[in-house]
């Protein structure tokens, strides 16, 4: 009897553990999947683009769009062009005060925030869009970049990045330094800066803005991304010098939201939004790369392609250093930044010289 009295304890002992461990189970369970399925979670996010704009300013149509149907409808994310809410270049100021939920820009427009942001929208003369992609997600940039940009309660997303961008349009040929000295261009982020020690003017404006202030002659000359959008925007009616790039080898956009409505969103759709916006980003690059193509096409017989005297590109590398150093001097974040996406530039330049750009070298 005792033993028997003895086993059906065990038996009844075992089975409530059982029962504990399943009860324990179910609220990890719940924890980790989105208790608010049929709930309908709806966010607003303003563009820096014009509205319907081909590749940055459609992207994040379809990105909205993906977001829908992934979510089956629960997530929903209602797209602004600029001005509608905001006007262009206020989109960070807005959603990091809560005004909007999340915006679609360019990460180097807020250096004024704080200058390592331009280290994330890209640094001249050094990651190409992949070599970027890459150090954001297994370098440590990513991590730093949510790092200091949770100081202004933002949350941010690689939301595309251009691939390599031309130098810009001008209305008279660059032949030596002193034909930068004066020179009103509009350039945002390191590169502004690196002009400027030339002795140019940078100039900071929105899309829509550019065209109209170089055919007016408030500015000399302008960069925007490549042959396809800046044959679209009608630079060359204005400006007969198209100049090859160093400045933007692979910016990178972002779609950044408010910090405190991303950590109330549930898991899921976090999970969603991480993975449309990878998709995004994946879909922008290579339309990029297709369109600027074809347009190149067209337009190498249309325009003069010049590339910037030997001279005057060592002054901007010896500029360029100097930017970076002294920058580093003034802003720990910077500094800490810099190292990192430095770090990995010289890792991958020893393989990338031996593989990629051997392979380019050869091909033709």
């Amino acid at each position: 009897m005792k033993r028997r009295d003895f086993m059906q304890a065990s038996l009844v002992g075992g089975a409530s553990l059982m029962l504990s461990g399943c009860r324990r189970d179910e609220k990890e369970s719940i924890k980790s999947t989105n208790i608010n399925r049929g709930k309908k979670t709806k966010l607003t996010l303003a563009t820096s683009w014009p509205a319907n704009f081909p590749i940055m300013g459609t992207g994040i149509e379809s990105f909205a769009k993906r977001c829908l149907e992934l979510s089956g409808g629960t997530l929903d994310i209602k797209v602004y062009s600029k001005d509608v809410l905001v006007p262009a270049l206020q989109v960070f100021d807005a959603a990091s005060s809560g005004q909007i939920d999340a915006f679609h820009s360019g990460v180097y427009y807020w250096k004024g925030k704080n200058s390592a942001f331009s280290i994330f929208g890209g640094v001249p003369l050094r990651l190409t869009s992949d070599e970027m992609m890459t150090w954001m997600d297994f370098g440590g940039g990513y991590e730093l970049w949510k790092e200091t940009y949770a100081k202004f309660n933002l949350y941010p997303h690689i939301g595309g990045t251009t691939g390599p961008q031309m130098g810009g349009w001008f209305k008279k040929e660059i032949k030596s330094l002193d034909d930068l000295k004066g020179l009103k261009i509009r350039m945002p982020g390191i590169g502004g800066e690196v002009l400027q020690r030339l002795g140019a003017t940078p100039v900071l404006l929105a899309a829509a803005e550019i065209y109209t202030a170089l055919e007016r002659g408030l500015i000399d000359a302008s960069e925007w991304v490549g042959p396809f959008l800046d044959n679209m925007m009608g630079f060359p009616k204005i400006a007969p010098y198209y100049y090859k790039g160093w400045h933007e080898p692979g910016s990178i956009l972002e779609v950044t939201f408010n910090k405190q409505k991303w950590d109330k969103l549930s898991i899921e759709h976090q999970g969603i939004i991480e993975a449309a916006a990878r998709e995004m980003s994946v879909k922008i690059n290579e339309e990029f790369r297709y369109k600027n193509a074809l347009a190149y096409s067209e337009l190498e017989d249309k325009v003069e392609i010049k590339e910037l005297p030997s001279k005057v590109m060592d002054a901007i590398k010896i500029a360029l250093n100097g930017v970076l150093h002294d920058e580093a001097e003034k802003n720990i974040d910077f500094k800490r930044v810099l190292k990192s996406h430095e770090d990995f530039y010289r890792l991958n330049k020893k393989w990338d010289d031996i593989s990629t750009k051997h392979f380019l070298n050869i091909r033709s």
